[in-house]
């Protein structure tokens, strides 16, 4: 039983990432402008990023709580930040 459990483990720590891969290779095809040309460089990258729903969505509000210079807040600045972007729960 033990070995059947390692055997799953290890075959969906190799199928979780081909998944991720599958969707960013879907989300740069359907990377193109308005004229159907292939998108390049910071406008192929926005359409990815966008398609793929952006890396601070999936991180949540804390991932957010940054300063204007971008680096990571702390303390209550942070705690401030998130209540905000949770809409104040």
């Amino acid at each position: 039983m033990k070995k059947i459990i390692i055997a799953l483990g290890i075959a969906l720590s190799f199928a979780l990432p081909t998944a991720a891969f599958a969707d960013q290779a879907s989300c740069e095809a359907k990377a193109v402008s308005k004229e159907g040309k292939p998108l390049y460089g910071a406008a192929k990258d926005a359409s990815v990023k966008k398609c793929m729903g952006g890396a601070a969505a999936d991180l949540g509000c804390e991932a957010k709580a940054v300063s204007k210079d971008g680096k990571p807040l702390y303390g209550a600045a942070k705690a401030a930040s998130i209540k905000k972007c949770e809409g104040g729960k």
